[in-house]
């Protein structure tokens, strides 16, 4: 069955459905999208994405709750069934929600 959290009132609630969740190699993945206004870097299922914000280096699983962050120069690295591509940035914002990641570049 498919839990998650009400985001009104915090409880876990089970929506009775199946969860239907995609897999990488058996592990569960998210989408992930890299892109800036001109040039889509990476927009494919992924195991992870590490990253650098003001309060250090982190990582982004599967399931993670609702996050929002700015993204400091450095490296981002997203765990792939191709491998592990790391992709240059100068700074951006990142958004996680329900196994989604967006991340924006050169903005």
């Amino acid at each position: 069955m498919a839990v998650r959290q009400d985001a009104s009132t915090g409880k876990i609630v089970d929506d009775g459905k199946p969860a239907k969740l995609p897999s990488l190699g058996g592990r569960p993945t998210m989408h992930v999208k890299v892109y800036s206004p001109f040039k889509t870097y990476l927009d494919e299922q992924a195991s992870s994405i590490s990253g650098e914000n003001a309060t250090g280096p982190f990582d982004i699983l599967p399931h993670h709750h609702n996050f929002i962050t700015l993204l400091k120069a450095g490296e981002l690295v997203v765990r792939t069934d191709a491998g592990a591509p790391r992709i240059k940035i100068s700074g951006g914002i990142m958004h996680v929600k329900a196994d989604q990641v967006t991340v924006f570049l050169d903005v």
